[in-house]
């Protein structure tokens, strides 16, 4: 790196925030796109019922900033970095009926079927290995 680059890098990295104001900016921009809508969803009102969609939401953020330097009299390492993520997938449904709420969930198929079978597998299963490894410990 050239001292040209090496000064162009330290006006960069002297000009940036403290990595609680990114931090803090960053989450105050996700937040403001996480609403209620997000989470529950428009009411549909249909015959008397009305039904309320509910979202299970999750946000992950991430900083990280570093500084060193290698070696004596050798260029110095700096730098910054971020990012976050986040996602929604339907959770259930509130069902308003005569003035009455109830919360009904979104059942996952896919568990409903593979929880049951490893179950069932492992309780069969089980017995057979513990016999073995008992049998192998005798011998």
């Amino acid at each position: 790196m050239t001292d040209t680059q090496q000064t162009d890098l330290e006006s960069r990295i002297e000009g940036m925030p403290p990595a609680g104001d990114m931090l803090g900016r960053f989450a105050e921009k996700l937040g403001a796109a996480t609403s209620v809508r997000t989470v529950f969803g428009d009411p549909i009102e249909r015959g008397g019922i009305t039904i309320i969609p509910v979202a299970k939401v999750g946000l992950g953020l991430g900083l990280g900033m570093g500084r060193g330097q290698k070696g004596e009299g050798g260029p110095k390492s700096e730098g910054s970095g971020g990012g976050g993520g986040g996602g929604a997938r339907p959770y259930g449904y509130i069902q308003i009926v005569d003035g009455e709420a109830s919360f009904k969930p979104i059942r996952d198929p896919l568990v409903d079927v593979v929880v049951p079978i490893v179950v069932a597998l492992t309780a069969a299963v089980l017995p057979r290995i513990a016999k073995k490894l008992i049998k192998s410990r005798k011998d």
